[in-house]
């Protein structure tokens, strides 16, 4: 009977530590436009992931996340950006319109996703995967707020995060994006 107990107990531990974590390419979402992003597209390039919002103190760095965009595009880098309502209700408009705002105001070239929640019971999938480390394997980053950047390697493994604070043309980020993948831990 003992044995049986023990079996019982230790059976669900086995199962839970040999989850597989899922990673970034098995994610879809879709853009502003309504078409579908397949996250498998991007393997072998480094990602920037940006919680955005329009009316938000941060909502200037749009013009550093584009200028950082259009120097490193061509490096295998790549900039993502999801509207979110999150905060304060900062991010209000429609797709149609974060879109037109972003392109008249910041001239924004790089990917734009749907409007989506990065916090919460609403929680887009791949925002989970980024702030869990149940999902990512690495380590916990939730979303404080709008513009928090989640840097993701060229091998598809979370690399780091910069808070919402730190411009996208740091040094800390520029030296990431030039750096070959030395798989480290850069929180």
């Amino acid at each position: 009977m003992k044995k049986i107990l023990l079996l019982v107990l230790f059976l669900p531990s086995i199962f839970i530590s040999t989850a597989q974590v899922k990673s970034i390419y098995d994610f879809k979402t879709t853009t502003t436009d309504g078409k579908v992003f397949d996250f498998s597209m991007l393997r072998g390039k480094k990602m920037l992931i940006v919680n955005t919002a329009s009316k938000c103190g941060f909502t200037p760095q749009y013009k550093s996340l584009e200028k950082l965009y259009e120097k490193y595009k061509n490096h295998n880098f790549i900039i993502i950006a999801f509207p979110s309502n999150d905060f304060k209700e900062q991010e209000p408009g429609t797709n149609k319109e974060i879109k037109e705002f972003c392109t008249v105001n910041y001239g924004v070239t790089f990917p734009l996703m749907a409007k989506v929640s990065v916090t919460g019971n609403q929680m887009e999938p791949i925002y989970k995967w980024l702030t869990q480390k149940t999902e990512n394997g690495r380590f916990d980053a939730p979303v404080k707020w709008n513009f928090q950047k989640f840097m993701v390697n060229e091998k598809g493994e979370l690399d780091g995060i910069a808070p919402s604070s730190e411009d996208p043309l740091s040094k800390r980020i520029t030296d990431w994006i030039e750096t070959k993948n030395q798989n480290k831990n850069k929180r």
